[in-house]
């Protein structure tokens, strides 16, 4: 009759009265060994397919979005995420890049005991016409899932206050991935606007 490991983890090996068979002692390894090591999967997707009853205590890395997740027994938690390179935006029409020669706005998701903080970088030059800027949505293509938070998030952005009636300025975002700036308007025209230390949770 089989035993199993000193470690308590269930992993069986057989015995020298156990009859001869190499596909069993292999498969006890593995199927022993497999749910207890980081398992990869496509994405979340794929893994639900694969694993249809979780155990807690489960690791697995998706490499769609990049994030390491443990199995608390009711959910899959995120514990890291490797998202964590700078990430250029595409702006939208009535913005362009680096203003203030602060760098480009750019965004990047960072695990940080075990919360998920989507950090912002950079600055932006405002374009105006007739006072006001085109829209003010700042991004021409959403942010990715796994940088978008569960609702709506707002937080003050600073901005210039050469030139300008207001020194500060409210984004949202949405979602569903969207960075809409709020508070240029006519007779307020900061010049630039920064990005530097501003972040939200996911």
């Amino acid at each position: 009759m089989p035993l199993t490991d000193s470690y308590g983890q269930g992993v069986t090996y057989p015995t020298l009265t156990d009859k001869p068979n190499a596909q069993t002692l292999g498969q006890g390894i593995v199927d022993g060994l497999t749910p207890k090591v980081v398992m990869t999967f496509a994405s979340a997707v794929v893994r639900g397919a694969t694993i249809k009853k979780p155990v807690a205590g489960m690791a697995t890395w998706l490499r769609d979005v990049g994030q390491l997740q443990i199995y608390d027994g009711s959910t899959w938690t995120t514990l890291t995420s490797g998202q964590s390179t700078w990430k250029t935006i595409s702006l939208g029409q009535g913005f362009a890049q680096n203003g203030n020669q602060q760098g480009a706005f750019q965004y990047r998701v960072v695990n940080l005991f075990g919360e998920q903080m989507l950090y912002f970088r950079g600055g932006v030059i405002p374009s105006y016409i007739t006072g006001d800027v085109q829209q003010n949505t700042l991004n021409s293509v959403a942010l990715p899932a796994n940088a978008r938070p569960s609702t709506l998030r707002t937080i003050l952005i600073p901005c210039s206050d050469v030139r300008s009636a207001r020194i500060a300025l409210r984004m949202d975002i949405t979602p569903d991935g969207w960075l809409n700036l709020w508070g240029i308007q006519k007779d307020t025209n900061p010049p630039w606007v920064g990005f530097h230390g501003t972040f939200t949770s996911l």
